[in-house]
């Protein structure tokens, strides 16, 4: 099973784990950083679209990508638009965005694109923007429960940085915001365009 096939099959108890989730401390930390004019954020995998609900209840113009049909066809119920049913692979805007928020969504994309996905977000930037990412803390790299994982720590994101005009801004350790997932630590990072 692929992890997209394993989110369109598990679709509706993970937007019921993940709906509700405090997400405030994660917010403040994007919010800190993000330009003040010109809003317009992109939730580079919006899962549940919790995450796109909370900024345009903010005021923000809101896009939205995700490669699960599931959870685009539930963002379209939620009457949410400008979202497509499409992977971060295939992201391609252009000095769009004042923000990016990639909340756990990155951590599932292959080892040997990810680079070229960070590349792909700092084209989407306007200059002077941010991206928001997050990841499980740690070393691991692969299959864990039917998904494909990539861990990273401030240390080892750094390679997958390198040449491709991000200057990390911040970083942030979290435990997960899901019941019973209070062990599991996150690495929040931001990251400016110049």
């Amino acid at each position: 099973m692929n992890t997209n096939n394993y989110y369109n099959e598990f679709s509706d108890s993970y937007i019921k784990d993940t709906f509700n989730c405090d997400m405030f401390l994660q917010y403040q930390f994007f919010l800190k950083y993000l330009p003040k004019d010109n809003n317009t954020i992109l939730d580079l995998g919006f899962g549940s679209a919790r995450d796109m609900l909370y900024f345009k209840s903010l005021g923000f113009s809101v896009y939205g990508i995700d490669p699960c049909l599931n959870f685009y066809k539930h963002a379209l119920e939620l009457g949410l638009d400008n979202i497509y049913n499409i992977d971060a692979n295939q992201l391609d805007f252009n000095n769009l965005f004042t923000g990016i928020w990639a909340c756990a969504s990155l951590l599932h994309v292959q080892e040997n694109t990810l680079k070229e996905v960070f590349i792909k977000c700092y084209k989407a930037l306007k200059p002077g923007g941010i991206l928001y990412c997050s990841f499980k803390y740690g070393d691991f790299i692969g299959i864990k429960n039917g998904r494909y994982f990539i861990y990273l720590t401030e240390e080892s994101i750094k390679k997958y940085l390198d040449l491709t005009g991000f200057k990390i801004i911040d970083t942030l350790i979290t435990t997960d915001v899901r019941k019973n997932r209070s062990n599991e630590k996150w690495l929040n990072v931001i990251l400016k365009k110049d």
